[in-house]
């Protein structure tokens, strides 16, 4: 080694010293004004190191997964044309199969890449075990941080959607946003925020959706697709409105079988959705969908004021503070789950009354 590459490793070895201690990271993040800037910089760099990129969601993919792996995947390919980026994952749902298609890949692919799994909170839900196969994992997420399971974990969990995320790190690292890539990420957003309603949504969720807009995506061919439902799940919802159970203290909730979704000839996706009917019962500030598949029933808890993802965790579950899911093996199993959130309800109305 001659003596003009011995500076240069010198140089090399003392930057990156620098950049990996706390004093950097802290006046980093202060002139830019953005505290996850330092770890906006060592993630694009991560990215920087591989050639191939394989992007997972979670399991049972919402709109969210969907869309901010899909997003995410057009970004990459338009920042870096020469590497490979994929987005896998198991099946897409019927419903949102007019968001995107993912990729099929072979095993070999796998092998020396990078997996950034997105909008998963544990190691256990994220779809294809085959992120086994990639040399490193990038964790980039909104949820509750329970398992870190990344080398680099970037989470945000003020955030109403992983793809508002995802879209404040292209914007502050000045990452080119296309038309295609917005669709996607502004689907996954308006999805996960119920279109802009629940309690995260602030100023500057609203902003980053703004970014979204700006690139000229069809608002309207999006909602038509998200929201045009079939004559049959009206005829449910129906049902639904006529059949809701509560607690003592107020929870209201449904047994969802599949003997039910079959008589109405319904999708698994329309008939779990329909916890959403119960958001606007007055006293009911807790509400949970319990929809039968074949080897579990699966619980979809909601609220506001209340936080449910503890009593989610209780059940094989988690998620956001007011929105989360479980899952219980049997049908008798439904009481416990009540008694529980009912047990939560009565408690906040002691302290703080009945006027929700």
């Amino acid at each position: 080694m001659n003596f003009k590459e011995k500076v240069v490793n010198t140089i090399n070895d003392l930057s990156k010293k620098v950049k990996e201690s706390e004093t950097y990271e802290k006046i980093n993040n202060a002139v830019f004004n953005d505290e996850f800037r330092t770890l906006k910089e060592k993630l694009i760099e991560k990215i920087e190191e591989y050639d191939k990129i394989i992007i997972f969601r979670h399991k049972r993919p919402d709109g969210d997964a969907i869309g901010s792996a899909l997003g995410l995947r057009e970004v990459l390919r338009d920042k870096y044309p020469e590497k490979k980026v994929y987005a896998v994952g198991e099946v897409i749902p019927e419903y949102l199969k007019f968001v995107g298609m993912q990729d099929e890949i072979l095993d070999e692919d796998y092998e020396g890449a990078l997996a950034i799994v997105v909008d998963t909170a544990t190691e256990d839900r994220i779809s294809l075990d085959k992120y086994k196969l990639t040399k490193e994992v990038i964790k980039i997420d909104h949820h509750i941080p329970v398992d870190n399971y990344g080398t680099i974990n970037f989470v945000r969990e003020n955030f109403g959607s992983c793809s508002l995320v995802l879209t404040d790190l292209f914007d502050s690292m000045n990452f080119d946003i296309s038309n295609v890539a917005a669709r996607y990420l502004y689907i996954a957003a308006i999805t996960d925020t119920g279109r802009f309603k629940y309690k995260e949504v602030d100023a500057k969720a609203l902003a980053l959706a703004s970014i979204l807009l700006s690139k000229g995506i069809d608002t309207e061919e999006i909602f038509a697709n998200l929201y045009s439902k079939d004559k049959n799940v009206f005829k449910l919802q129906g049902y639904i409105y006529n059949h809701i159970k509560y607690s003592e203290n107020g929870v209201a909730y449904l047994f969802m079988s599949k003997r039910l979704m079959k008589r109405f000839k319904v999708k698994v996706e329309d008939a779990a959705n329909g916890v959403n009917l119960l958001d606007s019962i007055k006293g009911s500030m807790i509400w949970m969908f319990f929809v039968e598949y074949d080897n579990e029933i699966r619980i979809r808890f909601r609220s506001r004021f209340i936080e449910v993802a503890t009593l989610a965790n209780k059940y094989q579950g988690g998620g956001h503070a007011y929105a989360a899911g479980g899952s219980i093996k049997s049908k008798k199993d439904i009481k416990k789950v009540v008694a529980d959130a009912d047990k939560a309800l009565k408690e906040y109305k002691m302290q703080n009354g009945d006027k929700f």
